[in-house]
């Protein structure tokens, strides 16, 4: 059999900065959630950190440090939605919920399905093994508050 009887694995398509930002923000949430890192700590560690040149840093840093800022009211807000206290989630899944929660809050330019979609492969790639279904239900609540018009609009598109 030759090389190109043999059937080709797809590649995955390149990360955009934003998704490799995303990925470090996790990590430097799940730092500072987990095992008690403070910002600044934070974010002398994650150059280090191999991909880092990759990601957009300036995107890493508004929401690394937004998350932080807004812990008490993401919080808040996220637990009107889910089914046990917020302490009790996974850390994977609590840091992805107030990273997504950030954005549909202080990001309005990024449409709101980008947002879940991303939250949902953090989910997939960092977390347990059915934890992105239990976190696009959480932020689907989410935007529908948040953003009341974007969904009523995308609804109506089906």
């Amino acid at each position: 059999m030759s090389d190109q009887d043999t059937p080709q694995t797809p590649k995955a398509p390149p990360k955009s900065a934003r998704r490799r930002a995303r990925e470090f923000i996790l990590q430097g949430l799940y730092q500072w959630r987990v095992g008690g890192a403070d910002e600044a700590a934070i974010e002398a560690y994650a150059p280090e950190m191999e991909g880092f040149a990759k990601a957009d840093r300036e995107f890493f840093v508004g929401n690394l440090r937004g998350v932080i800022k807004q812990q008490a009211e993401l919080t808040e807000q996220i637990s009107a939605h889910i089914d046990r206290p917020f302490t009790e989630l996974s850390p994977i899944e609590a840091c992805v919920l107030m990273l997504g929660c950030f954005e549909m809050r202080n990001h309005p330019e990024t449409p709101y399905r980008v947002i879940i979609n991303e939250a949902i492969e953090l989910t997939k790639a960092f977390g347990g093994t059915d934890g992105h279904k239990y976190v696009n239900g959480v932020l689907d609540k989410i935007a529908a508050i948040l953003r009341p018009d974007e969904v009523a609009h995308r609804r109506k598109g089906k």
